[in-house]
């Protein structure tokens, strides 16, 4: 099968926005390291704790030429998201956030994500990916179960399938009897 040719064919269930999986490895790594590269330059300059746990580590966003350089990167765990509550590891100001969510906070201090218009386009178009994946089209009809509120999964995956062109129904979780009816 020829690159992406497969679009243009009438019978085809791909989704265009598939196309990223399904490009050729050399492009695919190029991309990841352009990504690694931009994300990593704006975390160092825009994040004190991302930038200081950098600087320990002796790593500069200049250092990362190869994919392999990921292991230079210090992790970040989720003790990092609760000891900088709510907003240290925002690369944005918060006039930028467009949404926020956040854990249960059951185990400690809720883990709180904010997301900015172009990280809800990207987060529906991985939705979308998903669901293309697994052969939902824009005829689908959706009938969301996961919660809706500061968890994510009940929005994300309502905007992945939005994205998509679905219809969907927003149940929410809970009500056997009403998710049984509808």
């Amino acid at each position: 099968m020829s690159t992406f040719s497969f679009w243009n064919d009438p019978g085809s269930t791909l989704h265009p926005a598939s196309a990223m999986d399904f490009l050729p490895a050399p492009q695919l790594r190029a991309l990841q390291l352009h990504r690694l590269q931009n994300i990593t330059r704006h975390t160092f300059e825009r994040v004190a704790f991302v930038r200081e746990k950098m600087e320990r580590a002796k790593v500069r966003p200049d250092d990362i030429k190869t994919l392999a350089d990921i292991e230079r990167i210090p992790f970040s765990v989720k003790a990092d998201l609760r000891d900088t509550y709510p907003y240290g590891l925002f690369a944005v100001p918060m006039a930028e956030v467009v949404r926020l969510h956040a854990s249960s906070g059951t185990t400690g201090k809720p883990i709180v994500v904010g997301y900015t218009a172009g990280d809800m386009r990207v987060w529906g178009n991985v939705v979308l990916r998903s669901l293309a994946a697994i052969g939902v089209t824009s005829r689908d009809v959706l009938h969301n179960g996961y919660g809706y509120g500061l968890f994510t999964g009940g929005l994300g995956l309502h905007c992945g399938a939005e994205t998509m062109g679905c219809t969907v129904i927003p149940v929410s979780g809970g009500n056997t009897d009403r998710h049984l009816m509808i």
